[in-house]
């Protein structure tokens, strides 16, 4: 975790960057005020890319999904096999 002072640091540092950046975060307010596009890998395994930020992102994921957006699920194992 970084303090405040680090993070909006980090924060300008990104939005000075002429180049592209890759972000992991769990930050929605991070990922909001910077994003231009976002890489989500979904519940269902799908692997879903959208451009705009993160907010935009989730106004898309309830428009797709509806309800079920919100709701926890459980992961699903297989077993693996050889062969």
């Amino acid at each position: 975790d970084l303090d405040v002072e680090t993070l909006r640091r980090l924060e300008d540092a990104i939005m000075d960057f002429p180049g592209c950046v890759i972000v992991i975060s769990h930050d929605r307010y991070f990922l909001d005020r910077l994003a231009t596009h976002i890489l989500a890998f979904e519940d269902d395994g799908n692997v879903e890319w959208f451009e705009g930020n993160y907010e935009d992102y989730e106004k898309d994921r309830h428009r797709r999904l509806g309800a079920a957006a919100d709701q926890p699920h459980r992961l699903k194992y297989r077993k693996l096999e050889r062969g």
